[in-house]
């Protein structure tokens, strides 16, 4: 039980994070495009550097995690080594090359002499509550500062000591080689989970916090911001679906199933299987070998638990994919829809019809014809790092979210003959 003692010093040290980050952040605003991309750049070479105290950092975390019986595709989200920093450096060196986008945008040069512009400004201080990944404290930390706004993370306990040594050892120095306050991006040094609760509290230093991990507990804590006035974008829930058509190509439909099972605790693997009810008898023999040599069972109907259950999430069978019968294409993406987070979708077939069909039904935040929902990821189909996949179903960003989406829109009028004023620069 935590004592009012313990839970008065869990927010003060919270809350000095947020306030370190908010002192830094208005340097950290007006810096240049190419300081940014610097700071970027000098983090990879880091990274490269850095490399054998940084495995060492997280073979504590992976020890730890093992003594404490964590299952094994949770321990494959935790684990750093050598190719995995190489991959993450060479995604700050893409994310460098990204060219930044204006910071005006010329909407209507008015009849009455006035220009209208949509300008971008950094929200100041964003916060972060993420799983134990520490790729993830490089990734939203990059955003960050791509988008020129400060940040607090707060990432799970079994990845912390990962987490400080990225930021003291990456992070904060690649800010400090620029000229930039290093103190602008701050992770959370407590275990405590209650720390969470006291990062999405603070409206007047933290209004928007993005929020990762495992459904129940990421809800709860959106819902905790609502009630504090904290804006969040939520990435509680995920798992991808296939329909495998009745015109499927059955080499097409056992490839895509291996692509979208390569790694077992990610939200956009394989989780639910639908075959088309006319072929379901002559592809389900196939697609269960399939499985069986990727070392994955299946659950068949009837199924025991809800058809749209993330494997992902079982800590006890994350090998699991739940197949069951659709009534063709707009069946599937109804039952997608229904039954499923939305997070994304994937329609295997060679008749374009069908295809189309699923697509149109299907309204979660992304859907592929013939390839793995494996793409919707921020690397992957964007080419930027994400610091999340929101879901959300209202208007404002969707799908992988990344530096651009993490801008605040103001509306700027002046004089159209005053080019000078409209011609705003980072």
């Amino acid at each position: 039980m935590t004592s009012r003692h313990d839970h008065e010093c869990l927010a003060a040290v919270v809350r000095a994070c947020a306030g370190r980050a908010l002192e830094a952040s208005s340097k950290l605003a007006r810096a240049s495009d190419a300081t940014i991309d610097a700071a970027l750049r000098e983090m990879a070479r880091l990274l490269e550097s850095n490399q054998p105290a940084l495995v060492a950092a997280n073979a504590r975390d992976l020890d730890a995690a093992a003594a404490g019986g964590m299952s094994a595709a949770l321990q494959d989200r935790l684990r750093l080594d050598a190719p995995r920093l190489g991959a993450m450096a060479a995604g700050l060196l893409e994310l460098a090359d990204v060219p930044h986008e204006p910071l005006d945008r010329l909407l209507e040069e008015r009849p009455d002499g006035l220009s209208l512009l949509e300008r971008r400004r950094p929200v100041g201080v964003i916060g972060a509550n993420f799983e134990a990944r520490p790729n993830v404290t490089v990734d939203i930390a990059s955003q960050f500062l791509k988008s020129r706004n400060a940040g607090v993370l707060r990432t799970g306990s079994a990845a912390l000591r990962s987490g400080r040594a990225l930021v003291e050892q990456v992070i904060a120095p690649a800010l400090a080689a620029v000229g930039l306050d290093p103190a602008a991006i701050q992770l959370v040094p407590r275990e405590d989970r209650a720390a969470a609760w006291e990062l999405v509290r603070m409206p007047d230093l933290v209004p928007l916090v993005i929020l990762r991990g495992s459904g129940d507990s990421t809800r709860d804590l959106g819902r905790e911001a609502a009630r504090h006035g904290v804006r969040t974008l939520a990435h509680a829930d995920g798992g991808g679906v296939l329909y495998v058509g009745a015109a499927a190509d059955e080499q097409a439909v056992q490839e895509i199933v291996a692509a979208s099972l390569d790694r077992l605790g990610v939200c956009n693997r394989l989780n639910l299987l639908l075959i088309d009810q006319s072929v379901y008898d002559a592809l389900l023999p196939g697609v269960l070998k399939t499985l069986d040599g990727l070392g994955i069972a299946a659950s068949l109907p009837p199924h025991p638990h809800p058809r749209g259950y993330e494997w992902s999430l079982d800590a006890d069978r994350p090998g699991t994919v739940t197949i069951d019968a659709a009534a063709g294409p707009v069946d599937a993406a109804g039952i997608a829809n229904r039954e499923t987070s939305g997070l994304a979708a994937a329609v295997v077939t060679e008749d374009p019809a069908a295809a189309a069909a699923f697509i149109n039904a299907y309204a979660g935040s992304g859907v592929f014809h013939n390839c793995s929902t494996r793409l919707l990821d921020g690397s992957k189909l964007l080419r930027l790092p994400e610091t999340g996949i929101n879901i959300d179903r209202v208007p404002g960003p969707r799908g992988p979210v990344t530096f651009r989406d993490l801008s605040l829109r103001q509306y700027v009028v002046v004089p159209t003959a005053s080019p000078a004023a409209i011609t705003g620069s980072a």
